[in-house]
């Protein structure tokens, strides 16, 4: 009995060793899966790298020499012109106050549609989140006329109110919320509920502060919707005075006979880059948190 028993448990270290052998990464696949990383990094970072370049670059060494990535002479003259441009601070302004609206209203929609639809049962809710998720699918080509027809007759065409208010509730951000809603406990709830917690105490005491990582998310995605965004801004800005920057910047880039200033064009995109890159490093930790638990349920 002894000899079969140690006999056993020898076969069981040995195929306990072959499937740990088998499932332990090579080492040789390791580095090559490193190396494959870096090398789609590097990808996707050559064209800001080939931005930051030409901001740098003057007009005729851009155009001798357009796929440098290193300036032969180094110059802010770009961005000095860019600052002293007619308009900049309104057009800087003006992106300020349309990404401002944007994100509140997104946040404060979307939590509000997202704890309903996850957390509340009520008559169509089925059906109200069956309309947020098509309206996810529609394209916003085919939207755009409908929206711009609204906005003029809602007298809201050359205000950054118009600019702003198509995107003041996106479908992908009341998803967003709706999906970590739904991660968070119902017994959570329900033992505010026995204590006497109405619906908008729950709401804003328990439900906003343990959402956070969703509340960023949404943060970051509507900002850089609406900080970057052109061709809507570009219909429904009628005079310079509601130009935002990306629009600002493509109408002030273009010099005399229709001849484009890329080093003017190059700088200012780095400017327009800048805040979304600094508001993802503030927010990145919850950015990742609030994509993990969106997909929890």
């Amino acid at each position: 009995m002894t000899a079969v028993t140690a006999s056993e448990n020898t076969d069981i270290t040995t195929r306990t060793a072959t499937v740990r052998s088998a499932v332990r990464p090579r080492p040789v696949a390791q580095p090559l899966l490193y190396a494959a990383l870096v090398l789609c990094a590097l990808l996707t970072m050559l064209p800001f790298l080939w931005g930051i370049s030409g901001s740098l670059r003057s007009l005729d060494e851009i155009r001798s020499d357009p796929g440098s990535l290193f300036p032969h002479h180094v110059t802010l003259d770009n961005f000095t012109r860019l600052f002293r441009t007619e308009g900049f601070g309104r057009f800087m302004v003006n992106s300020i106050v349309v990404a401002a609206m944007v994100v509140v209203g997104n946040i404060v929609a979307a939590s509000a549609a997202g704890y309903a639809l996850a957390k509340l049962d009520f008559a169509g809710r089925r059906i109200a989140f069956g309309a947020v998720m098509a309206a996810l699918m529609v394209p916003f080509t085919a939207v755009f006329v409908p929206q711009f027809v609204l906005t003029v007759d809602m007298g809201l065409a050359d205000t950054l109110t118009g600019i702003a208010l198509p995107s003041v509730a996106m479908p992908m951000s009341v998803f967003i919320m709706r999906q970590y809603a739904s991660s968070i406990p119902d017994e959570l709830l329900e033992a505010a509920r026995i204590d006497g917690a109405g619906e908008f105490r729950i709401f804003f005491r328990i439900f906003l502060p343990m959402a956070g990582p969703a509340v960023a998310t949404i943060t970051i995605m509507s900002f850089l919707n609406s900080w970057n965004y052109f061709i809507w801004p570009l219909i429904v800005a009628q005079s310079t005075s509601s130009y935002t920057l990306p629009v600002g910047l493509a109408a002030t880039s273009q010099a005399a006979a229709h001849v484009t200033d890329y080093g003017l064009m190059l700088a200012g995109a780095v400017v327009v880059m800048l805040p979304v890159l600094v508001l993802f490093l503030v927010l990145q930790r919850h950015f990742v948190q609030g994509i993990a638990g969106t997909g929890m349920r």
